[in-house]
């Protein structure tokens, strides 16, 4: 398992090279070279104790092509690329950090179409700078994310890479027809609502990047990271809400409409607004805050609610239900509801906790941005 949290990413701050955390406990272990086990030998080698728990899973990897069990279920396949310096900062991000982490983005998009992940693909292109050692810790964490959420790893390609590190991760998934849940089905007065709390992990990546800022100035600096040991983890290693799923079927409540919240909440409600032409309102003192989401806002001078609505990377579920589940949802600790939806011509709105209404923007994460 992962060690504490905050000895992790003081650890981390302290070496100089993150992506070799496995080897610093050991300055002088040798570092073995990818070139000396070749393309097979490096699958062979980091995939050979994963499990197969999909009885769908005929064939995984070892052939030409993994083989999966056809059913009359929808199969839903979903695909992400990480790259090193846009998606990830290895200087803070631990590499069996990273692989889980990989694994859950993918994840998040199977049960926010109200599916089961069943199989996941990996591949991944690396510079030299990366040794066996620091793989097997990436594939460490990409293990532990199958064998938490019980999923297949079936194949996947490894190549060479000149810019350091890309990661693409495939997970595939089934649901039953009427089970599957898209983001255009919606209708007015549904109810929306958000599992979790939000805002935390942006939050985590501003601590980060502020004390990376530090160690550079000053790489004696050792710093304490208690306060925000929540918001850090909720960067580094979210969870994928799979439980969500499995709670909205034991309440009998499907959801109109759903997304995971990758980009911050306003873009998600956003688009479920632009695909089933809707409108929204959004409640400010309805958002979900934990208090170290409002008291490191503060901290950084930040508006809570802005952090809210534009952080992303939280990757919980944003959904609306029929109002008629109200009594079903509403005492439930880890469902919030946040609004509802409205006619198009209404618009997409903020009522703030002053009882105005401001119009939505989605000013989430955008990789294209300069």
């Amino acid at each position: 398992m992962f060690i504490s949290v905050r000895v992790s990413y003081l650890y981390c701050f302290l070496a100089t090279c993150c992506y070799l955390c496995s080897m610093l406990a050991n300055k002088n272990q040798e570092r073995t070279s990818l070139a000396k086990l070749g393309e097979f030998g490096l699958i062979n080698h980091l995939t050979e104790h994963f499990k197969i728990y999909s009885s769908s899973t005929q064939k995984g990897i070892g052939d030409d092509a993994a083989v999966i069990s056809s059913s009359d279920k929808e199969l839903l396949i979903t695909t992400d690329l990480l790259i090193e310096g846009v998606h990830f900062d290895l200087s803070y991000m631990p590499l069996k950090h990273l692989g889980y982490k990989a694994v859950m983005v993918n994840l998040s998009d199977v049960y926010a179409m109200n599916g089961a992940a069943e199989q996941i693909t990996v591949s991944i292109a690396v510079s030299n700078r990366f040794p066996l050692e620091a793989l097997e810790e990436l594939y460490a964490g990409i293990q532990l994310a199958c064998d938490t959420y019980k999923v297949d790893l079936i194949g996947g390609d490894t190549t060479s890479s000149t810019k350091g590190m890309l990661i693409s991760v495939t997970a595939i998934g089934k649901a039953k027809k009427e089970d599957v849940v898209y983001r255009n089905g919606a209708k007015a007065t549904d109810l929306i609502v958000v599992s979790g709390d939000l805002g935390a992990a942006y939050l985590g990546l501003q601590v980060l990047e502020r004390e990376k800022q530090v160690f550079q100035v000053d790489p004696k600096n050792q710093p304490d990271l208690d306060a925000y040991t929540y918001l850090i983890e909720r960067q580094l290693k979210p969870e994928a809400r799979k439980d969500v799923t499995e709670l909205l079927k034991e309440l009998e409540v499907k959801p109109t409409s759903m997304i995971d919240i990758s980009d911050g909440l306003s873009s998600e409600i956003m688009h479920i607004c632009s695909q089933s032409k809707l409108g929204c309102k959004i409640y400010e003192e309805k958002l979900p805050l934990d208090p170290q989401v409002i008291a490191t806002s503060e901290e950084f001078n930040m508006d809570s609610t802005m952090i809210a609505l534009s952080g992303g990377e939280d990757y919980e579920l944003l959904f609306t239900v029929p109002i008629a589940d109200f009594d079903k949802i509403k005492a439930n600790p880890h469902l919030s509801i946040i609004g509802h939806m409205v006619e198009e011509n209404q618009g997409m709105n903020l009522v703030t906790r002053a009882n105005q209404e401001m119009e939505l923007k989605a000013q989430g994460w955008n990789s294209f941005e300069e």
